[in-house]
């Protein structure tokens, strides 16, 4: 029987170890509402990942500024993480040949006028392989269901996230990354409604983040998508400042 595991996540803003709400990041005016930043650097949160045993989380760049931070927990956590945020051909070597496992693209995937480019996921399959591109269908919820958002989530583009979104898309990637954006660092629950789908619609591995509490929403996608689909707990947990889920606790689930 397939087992949701927990997977350990990074975000990166302005060269630091944040939380913030997805859903106020802007290019101008007020920076995004900040639910913790941290004191230490990622290369301390890549260590502690390494020493738990937990591969296949995510490093993202939320903007520039980021990349000497990203390359350090890289560097200490080898072939154990993702990388994502501004990635595309002409950089993802580096970030590889750096230690992260796969690269993940979603900004890229879309031209200027946030029109999806099935001939952009080929040149990034062609560059580093199937077996190690994860594509972000990141998404905001809609009257028609949940469609892909852009540019750190502020533009909204023409990919419908649905089966035939993933029947289309999984044959170019080994995994997909989902972040419920209207959700995304409020410690308000799951999207249990995309939760479920997710585990309905998608064959490949596939990492849900946004909302996710506690230890008990780790139990809640179990049962909701019959364990095929994995969680990321961000601003609820403790090392980063939460109240709601116990690092430690999470890492053991991934043991049971």
């Amino acid at each position: 029987m397939a087992m949701t595991r927990f997977r350990p996540c990074i975000d990166l803003h302005d060269g630091k170890v944040k939380q913030i709400v997805g859903s106020t990041l802007r290019d101008a005016g007020e920076g995004p509402r900040e639910n913790f930043v941290s004191e230490k650097p990622a290369s301390w949160y890549a260590e502690l990942y390494k020493k738990d045993g937990l591969t296949g989380g995510h490093v993202i760049m939320l903007g520039k500024g980021n990349e000497e931070a990203a390359l350090s927990a890289l560097e200490v956590f080898p072939g154990g993480m993702h990388i994502g945020g501004g990635i595309r051909p002409d950089n993802a070597r580096k970030f590889l040949d750096a230690g992260a496992s796969h690269v993940i693209i979603t900004s890229y995937a879309f031209d200027e006028q946030a029109r999806f480019r099935e001939d952009r996921v080929r040149e990034m399959v062609d560059t580093v392989g199937r077996e190690r591109l994860v594509l972000d269908l990141s998404c905001r919820a809609t009257t028609d269901g949940w469609v892909v958002a852009m540019n750190r989530w502020q533009t909204m583009t023409d990919l419908i996230v649905d089966a035939d979104a993933f029947k289309r898309l999984s044959p170019y990637c080994d995994e997909f990354l989902i972040h419920a954006v209207d959700v995304e660092g409020k410690c308000e629950g799951i999207d249990e409604a995309l939760v479920k789908c997710l585990g309905v619609w998608c064959d490949n591995s596939v990492t849900y983040a946004g909302g996710a509490r506690s230890v008990k929403d780790l139990e809640r996608t179990q049962e909701l998508s019959g364990g095929k689909v994995d969680v990321t707990i961000g601003s609820a947990l403790d090392i980063f400042g939460g109240k709601g889920a116990r690092y430690e606790e999470c890492a053991g689930f991934n043991r049971r």
